[in-house]
């Protein structure tokens, strides 16, 4: 018996018809031989859940550079909370649950160390720019498996492209992980800010708190049970414009109030200083960079300043921190 095979005929009797469905995938970039168990976008999220950059993002920066606390999101925790409200609102609107996990799971690989401060720093210094959401397509394409890249779905690569709000997944299982960023987002990080002291739950303005709750788990309850009311029976993923406004009006409240907040953004200028000297050094030292990044240069045709890029944006925070600390701070005199 093939499993796979029962699994795609499983889709088609009990998802939803507006589902992506594993059989009618519009492929990858190199056919592969059919998994006998696993359907297409479970292979591609189990591909994206063992992959190195996947694992490196427990040691990058979600809003506050290095916490002391152990409760504080990072990278990987946010992308596991965006992946089960994303999952929450698939399940329950009978979407493809496996893509919607492989596209969340995937959404934030290209993220720099240090968060968006790093992201912003490498935008500027380097010649072609970075965008993450981009940089995540480049590690997936390319960069993982020593240039083999993973050979994911379009479906998937779509959902991770396009995660961002300038954009829009051409599924509705991207547009819920789309959409389930910003939820997980906005409610985490207000939860980290309360825990920093940034802010009390009772500075969020009250326009917002009657509408979507007054705690995060009834914020989360608002926001998750919205969409999946406005969209059951849609060809789209929607909000109802009460919730999205309070919605949208929050996430600006929580740039002013944490993401531009002087004290929670204290040490950014820091990390700046750091990715910037990096740069300079391995693009006037080619020979140090790592030879896996370097064979990009030698064998690939990639240019000095788009490697040098990959290899610093692939950096966890603490591993950038020791490689500035062993290129630049001056160590002990040993015999």
């Amino acid at each position: 018996m093939n499993i796979r095979e029962e699994q795609e005929k499983y889709e088609h009797e009990h998802l939803s018809r507006f589902a992506s469905f594993s059989d009618e995938s519009q492929g990858r970039d190199r056919p592969e031989e059919p998994c006998t168990v696993r359907p297409a976008y479970q292979r591609d999220r189990d591909r994206i859940l063992h992959c190195k950059s996947f694992r490196r993002l427990k040691h990058k920066t979600q809003v506050f550079l290095s916490p002391q606390g152990d409760h504080y999101r990072t990278r990987l925790t946010h992308t596991l909370e965006v992946s089960q409200i994303a999952r929450t609102i698939s399940r329950a609107l009978r979407l493809n649950e496996d893509l919607t996990e492989a596209a969340a799971l995937g959404h934030d690989l290209g993220h720099t160390p240090f968060g968006h401060a790093g992201e912003r720093t490498l935008n500027r210094i380097c010649p072609m720019g970075f965008v993450h959401s981009e940089q995540s397509i480049r590690i997936v394409e390319k960069l993982e498996k020593d240039g083999q890249g993973l050979n994911l779905t379009k479906e998937v690569r779509d959902g991770i492209l396009n995660h961002q709000t300038s954009s829009m997944p051409s599924t509705l299982e991207g547009k819920v992980v789309r959409l389930s960023d910003k939820i997980a987002y906005i409610n985490h990080d207000i939860d980290d800010a309360i825990r920093a002291k940034i802010f009390s739950e009772t500075d969020i303005p009250k326009a917002f708190t009657e509408v979507l709750g007054d705690t995060t788990k009834s914020r989360l309850n608002t926001m998750i049970q919205d969409i999946i009311h406005n969209s059951i029976g849609k060809n789209e993923i929607c909000m109802s414009d009460e919730v999205h406004q309070a919605m949208m009006e929050l996430r600006k409240f929580m740039f002013g109030s944490l993401y531009q907040n002087p004290l929670a953004k204290s040490e950014e200028a820091k990390a700046d200083k750091l990715i910037t000297e990096l740069y300079g050094y391995y693009m006037d030292n080619i020979e140090a960079l790592p030879d896996n990044y370097r064979r990009f240069i030698t064998e690939c045709g990639e240019t000095p300043e788009r490697v040098v890029c990959d290899y610093i944006a692939g950096m966890s925070d603490q591993y950038s921190v020791a490689k500035f600390e062993e290129i630049f701070v001056p160590t002990s005199w040993k015999v």
